[in-house]
């Protein structure tokens, strides 16, 4: 069995706010999950070919969410909560990625996230096209949480237990 790359279109996005609607699990897009590592230099004392360069605080992106624009979702109605009243709740969310069988095979712990911009797209009499809404959200952090790394470690380790032998593993994993 060959192992193929994950296609990006089949993922959902859970937020750990109330009240949600089935809209609020949906959106066409999401980018933002990325990290730089900022390297913090040092000059050592005689030594002049080069500098130290130890790794320092991370940073992370703006995460933004599109989607097409929907009546009701208590997701927009978070966010222009905090923007058009300052009332700023900051949430934690989860961005899975999905496989065929609608599991998921990786997922994004966000820690944190609170609103710092909405946009609707143009509005254009010529267009025929959908409007799109934009949240872009600022966190503190995320983990990655690769589930089906962590089941096949489990499988391995009950099966190394067990002398080599094929094993059934049942792995929770808690998010703080």
């Amino acid at each position: 069995m060959f192992d193929y790359p994950f296609t990006g279109f089949h993922f959902v996005v859970m937020f750990e706010i109330f009240p949600q609607l089935p809209n609020d699990f949906r959106f066409q897009d999401v980018t933002g999950l990325s990290v730089d590592v900022n390297l913090d230099t040092y000059p050592e004392g005689g030594e002049n070919r080069f500098v130290h360069r130890l790794p320092g605080r991370n940073k992370y992106a703006d995460l933004v969410l599109k989607r097409g624009m929907t009546l009701v979702s208590g997701v927009t109605a978070w966010c222009l909560d905090c923007i058009e009243n300052f009332n700023y709740q900051p949430t934690n969310m989860i961005v899975s990625l999905l496989n065929e069988d609608h599991l998921p095979v990786s997922s994004w712990y966000i820690t944190n996230a609170i609103p710092i911009r909405y946009e609707v797209s143009g509005l254009d009499a010529m267009q025929n096209q959908i409007v799109i809404e934009s949240m872009t959200l600022r966190y503190e952090y995320y983990r990655t949480l690769n589930l089906s790394a962590a089941v096949d470690a489990a499988v391995g380790a009950v099966a190394g237990l067990l002398g080599g032998g094929s094993a059934a593993a049942t792995v929770t994993i808690s998010v703080p």
